[in-house]
């Protein structure tokens, strides 16, 4: 990876590094609970993965007001930061790869739907802080497709958008990208289908782990 194609890769979080579509699916089942209101089904939250959680509160009840939206906004956040919510692992592999990238003189940035609260979480828990020259979240601003996350870490690093790429799994990462005229790569190992994320714009589509990442960025 001498002649690097990019300077700065930017990933999501959920479905692309962590596989984390379980404790999702369980921590908003929860919270409807909580607040005693349908329970979605597995398929209508994993539809919503990659959204910030109040335009995925939005999507999954379109009826709802602004005070059942914050209701289920702090019930999820209750129990995807509590201590028995399901456990989530990296998928195989992105330590060593994050690794290799950084060695490679690449910079790291994540752009994710999660809140800040529970980035900080996970970062922590995975000890892969240090790899990533900033992050935003869906909290701070826009949710995607929006591409204000990722005007603000090219604006944050000094670089253009032609100098970065997108990493993700969602049609909403794609598009994203595509808003933020960056190119974008997607995987086949998170929640939507990868002739999906290739129709949105992807350049291409990794199949089974990060490890294709940087054979990809020196083909």
């Amino acid at each position: 990876m001498k002649n690097k194609p990019y300077e700065l890769i930017i990933f999501d979080w959920d479905g692309t590094l962590m596989d984390s579509e379980v404790q999702i699916i369980t921590c908003m089942q929860r919270a409807a609970k909580t607040c005693k209101v349908r329970i979605p089904t597995d398929n209508e939250v994993r539809h919503i993965i990659g959204l910030g959680l109040t335009e995925a509160v939005q999507a999954i009840y379109p009826n709802a007001n602004q005070q059942d939206i914050q209701q289920m906004f702090d019930a999820f956040r209750v129990h995807f930061l509590g201590a028995d919510r399901p456990p989530s692992r990296l998928f195989p592999q992105v330590e060593a790869i994050l690794e290799q990238l950084n060695d490679a003189g690449y910079l790291l940035a994540v752009a994710t739907g999660k809140g800040r609260a529970g980035l900080a979480s996970v970062l922590v828990e995975t000890g892969l802080k240090h790899y990533f020259i900033t992050t935003r979240c869906a909290d701070e601003t826009f949710s995607k497709p929006h591409p204000q996350m990722l005007e603000e870490i090219l604006y944050y690093v000094g670089l253009e958008s032609h100098q970065a790429l997108m990493v993700g799994d969602t049609t909403y990462d794609i598009e994203m990208a595509a808003n933020a005229k960056m190119d974008s790569l997607g995987v086949a190992w998170g929640v939507h289908p990868s002739e999906n994320l290739i129709k949105t714009g992807a350049k291409a589509c990794l199949k089974q782990s990060l490890t294709e990442l940087p054979i990809w960025l020196n083909h």
